[in-house]
């Protein structure tokens, strides 16, 4: 039977916007206001008297549970994200604090816990993901995006192009974009490692053969740009060509012709010829390992792409795209990364570049069963990094880099609040904003 008290507790509780629930020792509930009913789903009613884990079905329920925290610490969690399965099944993302309820001696006598929807922040989050979308790329970084505005005209030119950047930073992606983008889109797309086949192959794998030029050669087989014909050829890493087999790309680009092996007729052939590679091709040709005139016909553009590593502040969204494919090509449910994780996934210096991220989170979908990725479930190189978890810069990073990597850390902290980083960095707004610039940190980030 309810008193006077527990009736003006209830009506303060209901008058609360946020979900709070309290529970005694036995983690049983015991009280439940209106704002809950309404984002789980669940009447008071059923609430009361139950398990609080039972009522909530949230994804820290058995492994990082909010009060349990509390309860271990004696202090307060606040702000925590989750998920919570809703009475009609549906996952619903909402902040959580909790913590401890004391008598007026300071014994426990249970917990209490607040939470807020936070259904229309993810939406608005996954709105503003799409934004930093062009094609299948995804970036916020300022490189990238400067990238952005200029890949429609590169896609509408049928010159030849060059793309530069380490390996794994999405060469052959941008590749794509540029193709699909063009009027040669209806057309074939066809890449080709030309580091990953042996020099006396890759002849007849680009040229192709007729029958007869060799033995075993029983049947014509087109080659790569046969294949490719009206549309878009990519040769990856084509530093790696030999000197011989350069001067018959040039012909290529020059007449628009090729002949197969064992043909002395040449075929005339309609492409555009995208290039990419992780060297530095003025060098080579400084070394006498490249050629001066193929390089001026490849790059008649030039596009380089930054490493992850300088480009920290694309790593959440780039994990929220590989969880959404992984989800849908393995059938599971994996709703995000702990906080924890995502430090380390930020601290972590990618020399592998996005290949290397997408690896990483591949491979905390096996060893993560639902809910979130939690350290233990990323590769070891992650999980345990050097210095204690500690981002430890390479020996190559100017000051420079440093810096800014450090302001880009400053601002993820602090959901990229301009005035919150400056405090925290002991520089007033201005000052930060000057600093954004010359490091080239975009300045329009959530401002």
């Amino acid at each position: 039977m309810k008193t006077g008290n527990d009736e003006i507790r209830d009506s303060i509780l209901d008058c609360i916007a946020d979900g709070v629930f309290t529970i005694d020792r036995n983690w049983t509930v015991t009280s439940f206001n209106k704002a809950a009913e309404k984002i789980t789903g669940i009447p008071k009613a059923e609430a009361i008297g139950r398990p609080c884990c039972e009522v909530f079905r949230a994804n820290i329920c058995e492994t990082d549970c909010a009060l349990r925290h509390a309860f271990q610490t004696n202090s307060p969690i606040v702000n925590k994200p989750v998920y919570i399965m809703t009475s009609k099944g549906k996952q619903t993302p909402i902040s959580v604090s909790a913590s401890l309820l004391k008598n007026r001696k300071g014994h426990i006598i249970g917990g209490v816990e607040t939470f807020r929807d936070l259904t229309v922040v993810e939406e608005l989050r996954k709105a503003l993901r799409r934004q930093h979308v062009y094609s299948d790329i995804i970036s916020q970084n300022y490189e990238m995006r400067q990238l952005f505005s200029i890949l429609p005209q590169i896609a509408e030119s049928d010159s030849s192009l060059v793309i530069y950047g380490e390996s794994g930073t999405g060469k052959e992606l941008v590749a794509k974009a540029i193709h699909q983008k063009s009027h040669r889109k209806d057309a074939p797309f066809v890449a080709i490692n030309c580091g990953a086949i042996p020099d006396t192959l890759l002849e007849s794998e680009l040229f192709g053969y007729v029958a007869g030029a060799f033995t075993g050669a029983n049947k014509d087989k087109p080659g790569r740009f046969g294949m490719a014909d009206g549309g878009t050829v990519l040769l990856d890493e084509i530093g790696d060509v030999s000197p011989a087999l350069q001067v018959k790309l040039l012909r290529v680009l020059q007449e628009k012709e090729f002949e197969p092996l064992g043909s002395v007729e040449p075929k005339k052939i309609d492409i555009r010829v995208i290039a990419a590679t992780n060297k530095n091709l003025e060098t080579l040709i400084q070394e006498k390992k490249f050629r001066e005139d193929l390089y001026y016909r490849v790059n008649v553009i030039k596009v380089e792409l930054p490493p992850l590593r300088t480009r920290k502040e694309d790593i959440s969204i780039l994990t929220e795209s590989f969880i959404d494919r992984f989800n849908h090509i393995k059938g599971k449910d994996i709703v995000g990364v702990s906080e924890e994780a995502i430090s380390l996934l930020i601290n972590h210096d990618w020399p592998g570049n996005i290949r290397e991220l997408k690896n990483a989170i591949e491979h905390a979908f096996i060893l993560c069963g639902s809910g979130l990725i939690q350290p233990s479930h990323l590769p070891q190189s992650i999980n345990h990094p050097t210095s204690g978890g500690a981002y430890v810069p390479s020996k190559n990073k100017t000051l420079a880099e440093i810096e800014k990597k450090a302001v880009i850390d400053a601002l993820f902290r602090n959901n990229w609040k301009k005035a919150v980083t400056a405090q925290e960095l002991g520089v007033n707004k201005t000052t930060l904003w000057r600093k954004m610039k010359k490091l080239e940190i975009d300045i329009h980030e959530n401002s």
